[in-house]
């Protein structure tokens, strides 16, 4: 048995690897730079944390998501492997503890997000880290070409030049030639070895529908396929709608989005994961890191606005490699949203420059300052004040960040912080003055190390269950040492954060790069089009079209398609077809028929074999039937 091999029967208990995982990791303890494409479900993360084990020193992972690092920090420790994270909302000395324990050797695993790298006190720790291997995850962020491009991903590749002989891998999960190209240049990586598992899913049914009533096509789908399931919809107030009409059907749901709070988001996501609810309906704030494999359904409740978000979410159905479904409902309502979206993602440069002068003036930040800074945003008030499209803003402001001008983040949680700010010496008057304070200050005491030195984060319920008291109370307590003084508390935060990443410029005089703006909406109109497309694919293999997007020109007809089984069910050979083409073509070149006429005249042909014929070269804008019925060729 090979010791990489022995490492995984070890820790993570499989029998052996899938696709191209070995091959990715061999490569990788060769010290040689990577680029691996691996779908959903593919096992990411096997391909770099396999290696590390093997490997003397640390494996830096670069994560998007805050949940995504403590999901994969949270499963490797149940594996008794010392990992960590470096996240938002944590104090200087925190971090600063962190960061010198893994250069002192104490962890395997060290996640941080790109934005971290630019810190000053990361740069004054980076040479002291024993760093084997650098993993690069959610790598298509780094391309401006691709869908979820994140400047702050540009500038790992400094890290490249800090630590030249250090291999990179970099994983994803959809990116398509361009992108994997860019990858490649903005990481610089050195001759790498490129990995593309097939993005064939031989289990999972790709179905599209066009529905006139798509909550009735969602009740008769989930009550055909049993077992878990997932419905994404394109709004917070849909997901709550949706999930209530299911539970009316005695179909037990839960919704799920960003504006819910931090607790209600992590207990409807693990009653999900333990089958309390069946059904989790959520927008795509849902699902990254989510690692529950038998997912027997994915309905799409709206169309995606690119096949790389769609590939991505469906491919959560069916890990277990067990049959599954991915649904796509849509009518001609989101059609034509689909068609509009390139204009509306893309506002005009002009209507940019205004939303980012009125968001100088609702946070009353002048010209030169606000570098640094986070500001609490509520987004309806803003748009309110300042008589603006709530739409409009929202993509404005994703621009600014694509630009690296600011960034907004809905789903941020700052935890509580306390540090005391009294003399010790004082504390004794404090119990005398104020006894009904005295058990949340001596518990606070007990409980967190250093917090006389620098502000600590706190856990208020935590605090009530060594107190043994009411949470409202700590609460409230918290507050009143506060006041006196005693202590400097800042209360945990889950309001959406405005982050200025440049001093604030004149609107005027604000740097857009038009031609990258106009090349960046063609790609996103050209990713449009493709999802349009995919909605009106007539005959071709659903699977077979998704993985042809992505490079993986491989992929055989899956025959559990929709379109595979239509065509399996199809009553006319090819051979037939083409000799009732030709037959029609030659009829209505002669004379003016209609298509009942040209039943007669074509006997013994079969009816239905006529009229599906027809039916095909009409679709197809070959032939067309005028008011009279009859048939014209176009």
């Amino acid at each position: 048995m090979n010791a990489s091999l022995h490492i995984l029967q070890q820790y993570w208990k499989y029998p052996a690897f899938r696709g191209e995982q070995e091959n990715i990791i061999t490569t990788v303890l060769q010290q040689k730079d990577v680029l691996a494409l691996l779908p959903t479900g593919g096992g990411k993360s096997v391909c770099f944390q396999v290696p590390t084990m093997l490997m003397n020193g640390l494996c830096l992972v670069i994560s998007p998501l805050i949940a995504l690092m403590k999901d994969q920090v949270e499963n490797l420790e149940k594996k008794n492997i010392e990992a960590t994270a470096l996240y938002s909302g944590m104090s200087f000395n925190e971090v600063k503890n962190t960061l010198q324990n893994a250069a002192e050797g104490k962890y395997k695993f060290l996640y941080l997000s790109p934005e971290r790298l630019e810190t000053e006190l990361f740069k004054i720790f980076l040479h002291e880290l024993p760093i084997c291997l650098i993993a690069v995850d959610e790598a298509h962020c780094i391309s401006q070409w691709g869908y979820d491009f994140r400047p702050p991903y540009l500038r790992i590749v400094q890290l490249r030049k800090e630590l030249p002989h250090v291999p990179i891998i970099a994983l994803t999960a959809s990116a398509t030639t361009l992108v994997q190209k860019d990858i490649i240049d903005k990481l610089q990586l050195q001759q790498p070895s490129v990995f593309l598992q097939s993005f064939e899913k031989p289990n999972l049914s790709f179905s599209v529908f066009k529905v006139d009533s798509k909550i009735n096509k969602t009740i008769e789908v989930l009550n055909n396929v049993k077992g878990s399931a997932i419905v994404y919809c394109k709004n917070r107030n849909e997901t709550q709608k949706i999930a209530q009409l299911l539970q009316q059907k005695n179909i037990v749901a839960a919704f799920y989005h960003a504006g819910l709070t931090q607790e209600q988001r992590s207990k409807i996501q693990t009653n999900w994961i333990q089958n309390k609810s069946r059904v989790i309906v959520c927008t795509n704030a849902f699902g990254m890191g989510i690692d529950k494999p038998d997912v027997r359904t994915v309905v799409h409740y709206s169309t995606t606005d690119c096949l790389e978000n769609y590939y991505q979410e469906s491919g959560r159905a069916g890990r277990d490699s067990k049959k599954a479904y991915a649904v796509l409902l849509y009518n001609t309502t989101d059609e034509i949203e689909l068609k509009n979206l390139p204009a509306i993602k893309f506002p005009k440069i002009d209507e940019i420059k205004n939303v980012y002068q009125s968001i100088a003036n609702y946070l009353q930040i002048p010209i030169g300052s606000g570098e640094g800074i986070y500001y609490d945003f509520n987004l309806l008030e803003f748009c309110n004040n300042f008589k603006l499209d709530v739409f409009l803003v929202i993509n404005a402001l994703r621009f600014l960040e694509k630009e690296g001008h600011l960034a907004f983040n809905q789903n941020i949680f700052i935890p509580s912080k306390i540090m005391f700010s009294t003399d010790k010496n004082i504390l004794n008057n404090i119990e005398n003055s104020h006894p009904a304070l005295d058990k949340v200050m001596k518990t606070l005491l007990r409980t967190y190390e250093g917090i006389y030195e620098y502000k600590v984060s706190v856990n208020e319920k935590l605090i009530a269950k060594y107190a043994q008291l009411p949470y409202e109370k700590v609460y409230n307590d918290l507050a009143a040492l506060n006041k006196l003084g005693i202590i400097e508390y800042t209360p945990q935060k889950e309001t959406p954060q405005l982050y200025f990443i440049l001093n604030r410029a004149s609107a005027h005089e604000l740097n857009i790069d038009y031609n990258t703006y106009v090349e960046r909406k063609n790609l996103y109109k050209q990713r449009v089009e493709k999802m349009i497309d995919y909605l009106h694919l007539p005959n071709e293999c659903r699977s077979k079209f998704l993985a042809a997007y992505f490079g993986d020109n491989h992929v055989k007809d899956c025959g559990i398609c929709d379109n595979c089984l239509r065509n399996k069910k199809r009553i006319l050979s090819e051979t037939e077809f083409k000799n009732i083409e030709q037959l029609i073509y030659r009829n209505i070149h002669q004379q003016v028929i209609t298509a009942a006429d040209l039943i007669q005249q074509l006997k013994p042909i079969k009816k239905e074999k006529i009229i599906e014929t027809i039916s095909f070269l009409q679709k197809e804008n070959k032939i067309k039937i005028d008011a009279t019925g009859a048939i014209q060729k176009v």
